[in-house]
């Protein structure tokens, strides 16, 4: 039976019982895939947005 519970448990299992390593590979082929990496992955690059930001949120207001 298909889109229920029991249904998921059973297509789990036949796909453990056909690759042990099914999910493991499922998960590694998702984490390589990813593209997002954010100022996490370029300090520097954080560091500029941070004085951008600084810059602009302490301007006065135009004449």
């Amino acid at each position: 039976m298909a889109g229920t519970i029991e249904g998921g448990r059973k297509a789990a299992a036949k796909n453990m019982a056909r690759n042990p390593n099914f999910y493991a590979e499922i998960g590694r082929k998702g984490g390589q895939k990813g593209t997002t990496g954010g100022f996490a992955a370029n300090p520097e690059l954080a560091r500029i947005a941070g004085a951008k930001g600084g810059r602009i949120s302490r301007r006065r207001k135009a004449a």
